[in-house]
């Protein structure tokens, strides 16, 4: 089964998935639905019968003990119906599961008896000679739950797949970081050993009057090879954070870099002050310089201006990356600091994502596009709290 294949599965379950869900949740509110509608025809049932039972007992008819004995306790048998009997001049004669500090408030009566008025029109009983009376009365308070039952059912759902949705994503995020962490100290570990070598017979170039400059050049480039085996090593440890000057370490990895990038291209570095401690983790920070230097130099194609400009107020400190390249859309302003993401045809789009994960986990700062455009580039900040 080809991946295609495998894709098209996945999606047609997650759609059957959903599906399922839905049908489920509709039947549950239909049925709550029906269910509130029934006792809602019950309840007008019994208001209607009780006001049947009012008129029968106000009337001149003459009936036996046991009809009296049934209509009075349909008059009374009701315990659930907030109910109300009024006479024409408004004068309250009868009242059914009302509470008393309402009943005792003439303001909270009032309201009540507007309330009844919108919810339901009030039933006229014709007394004859007596005059008439009038029937207020309101859902009860089981039918009134249950009408709100649907919308309490369809926020609870709701929660539960965001919460359900966001707990798998972590977990599988949290999957992910550790496959990412142990390829790297793996990674580490396997460079480690040649590395050494590497330095043993630097030691026997030099014994052997080979080209002291190209000795040494070849010496940065294996002590650079340390440094990265470092860097990876340390990806899903706990950062170490020392107080370290900033502009310093910047300016030796730019310096680093200008030495073996085109020569095409302008370095330009300028700092507020010479010397600006702040807790850093040297080998990580100096990564996401790198990062930002090489996709500047990538996105010039090689030939333009690439500043690197540092800033200091009270609580941070800026590092200004930009260059003069071809910038990009809005909209990618924060695609690019996804896994995976890039626009160059080889490279795993692990940079900037790798990058923004030092900065804003492990050094509690920023890293964002600050601005860019076709005509002047781009620019990224990277802001670190002191």
């Amino acid at each position: 089964m080809n991946r295609f294949s495998l894709l098209k599965n996945r999606n047609l379950s997650k759609w059957i998935g959903f599906v399922v869900a839905f049908l489920i949740f509709g039947a549950t509110v239909w049925y709550s639905n029906q269910f509130a509608q029934e006792l809602k025809r019950e309840e007008q049932t019994k208001i209607e019968n009780y006001a049947k039972a009012v008129q029968l007992l106000g009337s001149d008819e003459v009936f036996s003990s046991a009809v009296q004995d049934y209509l009075l306790n349909i008059t009374t048998g009701n315990t659930t119906m907030p109910v109300l009997l009024l006479d024409e001049i408004g004068e309250i004669n009868q009242t059914f599961n009302i509470a008393e500090e309402i009943q005792n408030d003439s303001i909270k009566m009032s309201l009540l008896i507007l309330r009844m008025k919108e919810q339901h029109p009030p039933i006229e009983i014709d007394l004859g000679e007596f005059g008439k009376q009038y029937v207020y009365y309101e859902n009860s308070r089981l039918l009134t739950r249950l009408q709100y039952y649907p919308i309490i059912l369809i926020f609870v759902i709701i929660l539960f797949v965001y919460f359900s949705y966001w707990y798998f994503r972590t977990l599988k995020n949290t999957e992910q970081s550790f496959l990412w962490a142990g390829m790297a100290k793996e990674t580490a570990h396997q460079i480690g050993t040649p590395l050494s070598s590497l330095l043993g017979w630097v030691e026997i170039l030099r014994l052997e009057d080979a080209n002291p400059e190209s000795v040494d050049e070849i010496e940065k480039d294996i002590h650079r090879l340390n440094q990265i085996t470092e860097r990876f090593s340390k990806i899903g440890s706990l950062p170490e954070l020392q107080m370290n000057n900033l502009v310093e370490i910047t300016e030796t990895t730019v310096n680093y870099l200008q030495a073996r990038i085109s020569k095409k291209i302008e370095f330009q570095f300028k700092s507020e002050k010479e010397e600006i401690r702040i807790p850093l983790n040297v080998a990580l920070y100096s990564w996401v310089i790198e990062n930002l230097v090489k996709n500047a130099a990538d996105a010039m194609q090689n030939k333009g201006t690439l500043s690197v400009y540092i800033s200091d107020t009270r609580d941070n400190v800026t590092v200004s990356v930009a260059d003069t390249g071809s910038g990009m859309p809005k909209r990618l302003y924060k695609r690019i600091f996804e896994p995976g993401f890039t626009t160059k045809t080889r490279g795993w789009g692990l940079g900037l994502s790798l990058a923004k994960r030092i900065i804003e986990d492990y050094h509690k700062g920023k890293i964002f596009v600050a601005k860019s455009d076709k005509d002047s580039g781009t620019e990224i900040k990277v802001v670190l709290k002191k």
